[in-house]
């Protein structure tokens, strides 16, 4: 085997052990992507459980900022 074998069979292990890694990552990737999907549908769904809500079925009511004032304003 010459110089010229030696150095290609170095470059292909150098991008085989490259492409290990970015297999992996990608993997990783999606994990977080479908993990963070499933959080957004969640939030999605207990919104719109509040918006369904109201404050006449037990929700916070809405107060004005004066009905906040102390009674000696």
């Amino acid at each position: 085997m010459d110089h010229s074998d030696d150095h290609t069979d170095q470059r292909l292990t150098a991008l085989e052990i490259k492409a290990s890694f970015t297999e992996d990552l990608v993997d990783h990737l999606n994990q977080v992507v479908v993990r963070q999907q499933q959080q957004i549908d969640l939030l999605i769904r207990e919104v719109a459980d509040l918006r369904r809500q109201g404050p006449d079925e037990g929700g916070a009511t809405f107060r004005s900022l004066r009905d906040e004032l102390p009674p000696h304003y």
